[in-house]
Parts: structure tokens; C-alpha cells; sequence
């Protein structure tokens, strides 16, 4: 019996399509900006969320990479009965996390002559004589977004300890979160910063790196790598910023 022979199939000339792979899907969190709730990646720093939310950051940004102070914030979690602070640039969110976002806060602020003043207690006394008020309450370093121990250095202030308030607020942003939860209304940054003023003027050492590199300036030891600098293109000085060596 004849049998029709099967006619072979030519190969079909398709390429192969390799799958693709679906991206990861971004863990989300709930965080609460300005009252109204928000699905946010949990990755997100809290200035990355509220943009992520829809909301543009048009002032008080600062550097948006961390420690300006601009930024100051303070949040809520979920069944916690504490208040919480910190930089809404470098803080990260959290699930539940409820947020509200502070404004510059206003201090009194003397004005004074440095070339007048004298490194010593009485000059707290005339221009911050709140500092004497302070109670010991710890509140103000229980607040500071960068961990400083701002109670212990009002009181080196009272003592008129200038190197010790110098030291212990070198690394203030002048956020302004110790002042606002002060109950003796002291502007502890500020006290800070006019302890760093006489320290400098009056206390501080001389450098001899300093006074050399001052020299080095004024000689126009730098002014071609000053010019090369100007000339360059954004792009080449960017790369050039982000490659160079950080202690």
C-alpha cells in the first residue's frame, strides 16, 4: 500500500526571544506628609519621599547630601509615644512614620564686635544671660539630629569654659531643634557658635600649615590650577569633584 510521504518541514528562521526579566518590585512604605497618608519606596530618605509624593521642595533644601540643617523635621511612629528628630536629608522613612516638617526657628540674636569681646564667662552673661536659666534637663540633647551633647556644653558655658563649649559644638547645624524644646528658652547654638568665634579669635593656636599655605595663596602658587578650574566644563568638573581624595 502507498504512502504519501510526509513533505519535510523547513526550519523556520525565527530568532529566539529571550525572556525578559520583570523588574523587582520596590518595597513600599505608608508615611503620613502633612496628614494626608503616601505609598513612598522605603528606601527613600524623608526629603526623597515627600518629592516622591508630589511635592516640590522649592526652599530650605540646603546641600539635599546631609548637614546644612535646613532640613529640621520631626516625626511620630507608629505606637510610640516619642517624638522623634532629624534631617529630613540623611533620615530614612519608615512604615506608619508621621512627619511634619519644621520652619526656620526664630531666636534672638545680639549683635556684638568680636574685636571687643573678651573670652571669658562674663561675656555669656551679657549676651546670653538666658544660659544661666538652663535646669539640667537634658532635653536639648536629647533632640539634636547630630548627637551632640548640647546640655554639657551651656554648662561648660556657665563656667566660661570656652574650649569645651568649642569642641562639644563644633559639628552644630544650627537646626534650631534644642532651642524650640528648651523649657529656659536658650538658643544653645548660638551660644555655640559665639564660643567657636572667641575660641578662634583669642584661644585657638597658631598654624603653621596655615600660615604657610596663606603665604603659598599670596605668592599665586595656585593661580594656573585656579584658571583650569574656571575653564572647565560642568561635566569634566563634576566628574573631577566627585573622584577627588577625602580624608
Amino acid at each position: 500500500m502507498a504512502t504519501k510521504k510526509a513533505a519535510k518541514k523547513k526550519p523556520e528562521n525565527k530568532a529566539k526571544v529571550k525572556p525578559t526579566k520583570k523588574a523587582p518590585e520596590k518595597e513600599m512604605v505608608t508615611v503620613f506628609i502633612m496628614g494626608k497618608a503616601h505609598e513612598v519606596p522605603a528606601e527613600a530618605t524623608i526629603m526623597g519621599a515627600i518629592e516622591y509624593a508630589g511635592y516640590q521642595i522649592k526652599r530650605g533644601a540646603g546641600c539635599r547630601e546631609g548637614f546644612c540643617g535646613a532640613c529640621a523635621t520631626v516625626f511620630r511612629l507608629p505606637d510610640d509615644y516619642k517624638i522623634y528628630t532629624g534631617l529630613a536629608c540623611t533620615t530614612l522613612v519608615e512604615d506608619g512614620m508621621w512627619l511634619s516638617q519644621l520652619p526656620a526657628i526664630p531666636a534672638q540674636k545680639p549683635v556684638y564686635d568680636i574685636d571687643k569681646l573678651e573670652p571669658n564667662v562674663a561675656t555669656f552673661q551679657n549676651l546670653y544671660p538666658e544660659v544661666f536659666r538652663c535646669v539640667a534637663c537634658n532635653t536639648c540633647t536629647k533632640a539634636c539630629p547630630q548627637d551632640l551633647e548640647v546640655m554639657d556644653y551651656i554648662q561648660a558655658a556657665m563656667r566660661g569654659d570656652i574650649e569645651q563649649v568649642m569642641d562639644l559644638s563644633f559639628d552644630c547645624l544650627s537646626c534650631g531643634m534644642c532651642a524650640i524644646r528648651c523649657p529656659a528658652e536658650i538658643v544653645q547654638y548660638n551660644v555655640g557658635l559665639l564660643a567657636r568665634r572667641l575660641y578662634g579669635k583669642y584661644l585657638a593656636k597658631e598654624s603653621k600649615q596655615l600660615k604657610k599655605r596663606i603665604e603659598e595663596v599670596k605668592k599665586h602658587k595656585y593661580d594656573k590650577e585656579y584658571e583650569e578650574l574656571i575653564k572647565m566644563k560642568k561635566d569634566k568638573l563634576k566628574k573631577k569633584y566627585y573622584e577627588r581624595d577625602l580624608e
